[in-house]
């Protein structure tokens, strides 16, 4: 099981979410810890070397550093805001 590290970033986009949405980007990173691999939604960003993963309209930029088995979170924001 991964560990789950948010940046300040990160913890004020989660806020920012609607409350319902907040605990499904919650489930879904819980999710993501657990089994990397197998994990739904997720897709490699061209030229920045970091992930995403989808939950609905909102995005979750994250990084994975698999030698300390944790799930760096850098970014939580809406489809149009989570790439500028």
């Amino acid at each position: 099981m991964y560990r789950i590290e948010y940046s300040r970033q990160a913890i004020k986009g989660l806020r920012r979410a609607p409350a319902p949405v907040s605990s499904a980007i919650r489930e879904a990173l819980e999710a993501l810890a657990s089994d990397p691999d197998a994990a739904r939604n997720v897709r490699r960003l061209v030229g920045v070397g970091a992930y995403r993963l989808r939950v609905g309209d909102w995005r979750v930029v994250f990084d994975l550093d698999r030698d300390a088995l944790l799930v760096i979170v850098i970014r939580i924001a809406t489809r149009g805001e989570v790439y500028r």
